[in-house]
């Protein structure tokens, strides 16, 4: 499947438009990921622990919206975007959204 965050895909017509596809996940910090990101505060430099937790929020709010356009026979996706939101403290969305289209 063509997943892309503009609105056509290039050397293709978009033949139908299927709707919108939408994919979420809802994750908590972790205690060990906190206790290593106060220490970072200190010294400073990247939060390997919140990193990698935003990618597998990032790649399972993906996986998500592609299993709903799969479901509407689509063959791409155009116009992804992501966005987030906190649920509660120490919680928070990550949401993925786009147009899920045929095309040739």
């Amino acid at each position: 499947m063509i997943v892309t965050n503009t609105e056509t895909v290039p050397g293709h017509t978009i033949k139908e438009h299927l709707g919108l596809v939408q994919g979420s996940t809802v994750r908590a910090k972790h205690v060990g990921r906190d206790i290593m990101a106060g220490l970072k505060n200190i010294v400073g430099g990247e939060l390997k622990g919140y990193t990698e937790l935003l990618n597998e929020a990032r790649q399972e709010a993906l996986n998500r919206m592609l299993e709903n356009a799969k479901k509407l026979k689509a063959n791409a996706v155009v116009n992804v975007r992501f966005a987030t939101s906190s649920v509660t403290q120490g919680a928070s969305e990550l949401f993925a959204y786009g147009t899920a289209v045929t095309i040739d």
